[in-house]
């Protein structure tokens, strides 16, 4: 069943197996954009959906996590949704995450959690419990995904394929400017490293400024092996990025480094916002540029 791509709210109802990777899931649509909560009652949907209709429209994507763990599931759940439909014109799709008997007994076994309807037996016996209750709801599923041979990245990757179109808007792409001397952002995924270029710093008219101003950003591009490096950084992120973009990964932070984070890291990054904000969703930040260089 396809996705919605307009403008009405899309509202995913995750459910499945425990085990079977439900965690996953809410996570990567969360990454897409989608307003998640986890483990909500069947019976505050309908108080749920009032509140989306409050919001006035500013909530388009919503992911709802419903599972054994609800009380009163069965006897709800159904009616809630289609109270939904008739009296708020909200639809909805189900995704249903499934594994075998076998790769959930592993998995559980392997994080040394109990079953939720097994607390005092084993997984399999809940298992056996949860599957059964759970075959109505899986019937009327509008996508299933056995997770029994994916890997998480590789079970994101389905979520995304399926889900990204649901007014995506890419991947973030943050480049920002540090100063090697205050240490290396922990939270940046590439890395490189401008200290080669000539330095504004031992310049005595430049010194005060930052890349950000004209005579410093001008200073640090007029060299040939600025020119160069640009050209060959420019070729490699266009390459990445389509392809980071493609993988699930929602922000992706490449860090410009230089000594003090005030001048050639600052004017490079500015550049690279300068290219790739028609591509991509783009950010720029300067983390050390106002601690002296």
């Amino acid at each position: 069943m396809a996705v919605n791509t307009d403008k009405e709210l899309n509202l995913v109802v995750i459910t499945g197996m425990s085990g079977a990777g439900k965690t996953v899931a809410v996570q990567s649509l969360e990454d897409l954009g989608f307003f998640c909560i986890d483990n909500l009652p069947p019976v505050l949907l309908p108080k749920f959906a009032e509140l989306l209709e409050q919001s006035e429209g500013k909530l388009r994507k919503v992911a709802l996590v419903i599972d054994l763990r609800g009380r009163e599931f069965f006897s709800s759940l159904f009616d809630s949704l289609e109270m939904l439909e008739k009296i708020h014109g909200i639809h909805y799709q189900i995704l249903f995450l499934d594994a075998d008997d076998q790769t959930l007994v592993r998995r559980y076994k392997e994080t040394r959690r109990r079953h939720p309807l097994s607390p005092d037996g084993t997984p399999l016996d809940g298992i056996v419990q949860e599957r059964k209750l759970l075959e109505e709801i899986k019937g009327r599923a509008h996508y299933i995904i056995d997770t029994s041979q994916l890997k998480p990245s590789q079970l994101k990757e389905k979520i995304v394929a399926h889900y990204s179109q649901v007014g995506q808007v890419g991947m973030t792409v943050h480049f920002m400017s540090f100063g090697f001397k205050y240490g290396i952002p922990i939270d940046a995924d590439l890395i490189f490293d401008v200290r080669f270029l000539p330095n504004p710093h031992y310049v005595d008219s430049l010194r005060p400024h930052t890349g950000k101003d004209p005579e410093v950003y001008d200073y640090v591009h007029k060299w040939t092996e600025t020119k160069q490096f640009l050209d060959k950084l420019v070729d490699l992120l266009s390459f990445l990025l389509p392809n980071y973009n493609r993988e699930g990964k929602s922000h992706l932070v490449v860090g410009i480094g230089c000594t003090g984070g005030k001048h050639r890291s600052v004017a490079i990054a500015e550049y690279l916002y300068r290219m790739f904000k028609e591509k991509e969703h783009c950010r720029v930040t300067h983390r050390d540029i106002k601690k002296g260089g």
